[in-house]
């Protein structure tokens, strides 16, 4: 059907380039277009922290973590509750796979592309509390040595050396506006060539259009993205009845290019899209002082002792902890009718647990620098979080409670914080330090979480008094809600092959990376255990690059 290509991808990122790899070493040839230009390569994965959910992995057991597939299995069903017959039809089979790749192959897979872990594992999500509920229950969050752009480089390269063997043809700067479907079967693309870019990754690129393009192939495979990016989109499947009301402002955690696009025009085109209303977004997220998109957040990833207070004051309840649950700290905070939070932190608390999502604020991963690595010992002394502490407007610094305040009010001054109320909250906490037991459900976290070894080290400062001049100065940091990504997408079988509405397979049409959903139109249902996003990519791309492989002419 073309002298060009076997199958076409639309969308450079992570899902992408794997499914290109794969179609590869197949010998089949591919055309990737996108919208961006070449800088941008790798998509959102390149500003990745690189983290990769794993299951009794030997990182794991190096640690002493017990961990199963059974076990993992029951964290990610219970964390999804998937509850929909149709939507969820193909998200639960791809969630039962999943699970089985990353308590699989999955790590084997990357190692033998050459990609290497941190041998320390991470607890991220620690859940609701409860044996059935969201939640991981052991530490699964495995940092890959080098972040999200080595991610990254281990597929880019290999598809930039089928590229010099004439095996990929990339379309940079061409946005894709229709599929092209005849007698029900997609046969290739249409859309409009933008004016060139010589923008730097991640900087808004000019939509002007300076021509049209059509191509066609076998097969069409989506590897777009979410709509993270596209704020009124976010707020047209907000939620309500689950996540209480559209937020006025929130921050970007993606880039302005992750708008949503290709999920309209595959919906346009017959595909069926679902679950849009699922969505993962942070409430730890920081206004950054060096931004490279517009609203660029970044996330706080906070460690458990922080004082999480509403923007009124109030200590949020039980179990909505940091490092907990994020889609329920989400609605509770929306319910407060405020657009921001705050976490009040000791000089202890920071040094130990301060931490910026990301593969830019993480330097020493991100570049392979075991000397940087020890400033992790003392994460004010990091250059990216010094950086943030002195020019960052999110956050304060002062020795005493009543200058804290009254510098938190001063960048709220039309949501005053009551000092007597936040004065009331941190004495309560401090009264429950005094002992090793309490009944603080917030300081009971904290000590079954440091009797992990790497934790208690690395991670998590010992229980203190907030108020402990000792353990001074006080931080506030003021939060907002930041977009990150679309949990559904594309409805695909464990082919990643779309489906339409009906649930007849759309000839042609295949989706992967989190324009599927991450697999299946919504793989980790309402919640997400973090580390899957990248390795969701992944999986879905190499599902939907054999897939093509083995069944195209």
């Amino acid at each position: 059907m073309s002298d060009i290509a076997d199958v076409i991808v639309v969308g450079a990122g992570l899902a992408g380039l794997v499914a290109t790899y794969e179609l590869t070493r197949a010998g089949r040839r591919v055309v990737i277009v996108d919208q961006e230009n070449r800088a941008n390569l790798g998509g959102q994965a390149y500003w990745a922290e690189g983290g990769l959910f794993l299951v009794d992995s030997p990182e794991q057991r190096r640690a002493g973590i017990r961990d199963s597939h059974g076990l993992a299995l029951n964290d990610w069903l219970s964390s999804a509750e998937f509850d929909r017959d149709r939507e969820d039809r193909w998200a639960r089979r791809w969630a039962e796979a999943y699970v089985g790749f990353a308590a699989g192959d999955k790590r084997s897979y990357l190692y033998g592309l050459g990609l290497r872990l941190v041998p320390i594992v991470g607890w991220a999500e620690r859940g609701v509390g409860a044996a059935t509920g969201h939640g991981n229950s052991v530490p699964r969050f495995h940092y890959t040595w080098g972040a999200g752009p080595e991610v990254v480089r281990t597929f880019r390269n290999p598809v930039l050396a089928a590229a010099s063997r004439g095996l990929v043809t990339f379309k940079h700067r061409h946005r894709v506006d229709e599929l092209v479907v005849e007698k029900g079967t997609v046969v290739g693309v249409r859309g409009a060539v933008l004016v060139p870019s010589q923008a730097p990754r991640g900087v808004p690129s000019s939509r002007e259009e300076v021509g049209k393009f059509e191509l066609r192939a076998q097969a069409v495979l989506v590897t777009s993205g979410g709509m993270g990016g596209n704020h009124d989109m976010v707020r047209e499947h907000w939620p309500t009845d689950r996540l209480g009301p559209v937020p006025k402002s929130m921050l970007s955690g993606v880039p302005a290019h992750v708008d949503g696009h290709m999920l309209r025009v595959t919906e346009r085109a017959g595909g069926s899209v679902v679950n849009l209303d699922r969505m993962w977004h942070y409430t730890e997220g920081l206004k950054n002082w060096s931004p490279v998109w517009p609203r660029h957040g970044v996330r706080i990833i906070p460690g458990p002792s922080p004082l999480w207070l509403d923007a009124a004051g109030r200590r949020l309840p039980p179990p909505l902890f940091p490092s907990h649950a994020s889609r329920h700290t989400l609605r509770h905070l929306r319910l407060t009718g405020y657009d921001h939070s705050w976490f009040i932190m000791t000089q202890s608390i920071l040094d130990k647990e301060f931490a910026l999502s990301g593969s830019e604020q993480n330097p020493d991963l991100t570049g392979k620098n075991c000397p940087q690595m020890i400033l992790r010992l003392k994460k004010s002394a990091m250059p990216t979080i010094r950086a943030f502490l002195e020019h960052g407007e999110d956050i304060v610094i002062r020795r005493t409670l009543p200058e804290l305040v009254d510098a938190m009010n001063t960048l709220t001054p039309e949501t005053p914080l009551e000092y007597d109320r936040v004065r009331h909250e941190a004495t309560a906490h401090d009264r429950q330090v005094a002992n090793d037991y309490c009944k603080d459900m917030q300081l009971m976290s904290v000590r079954n979480a440091r009797a992990y070894l790497p934790e208690r080290v690395l991670r998590i400062a010992p229980p203190h008094r907030l108020l402990d001049p000792d353990h001074g100065p006080l931080i506030g940091a003021r939060l907002h809600l930041m977009t990150r990504k679309t949990l559904g997408g594309v409805q695909t079988t464990l082919d990643s092959q779309v489906v339409r509405p009906d649930g007849e397979v759309f000839d042609g049409l295949y989706a992967a990376g989190e324009a599927a959903g991450f697999g299946g139109g919504g793989v980790h249902g309402y919640n997400a255990l973090e580390g899957a996003f990248l390795g969701g990519c992944v999986f879905s791309g190499r599902s939907a690059g054999r897939a093509l492989a083995r069944d195209l002419a």
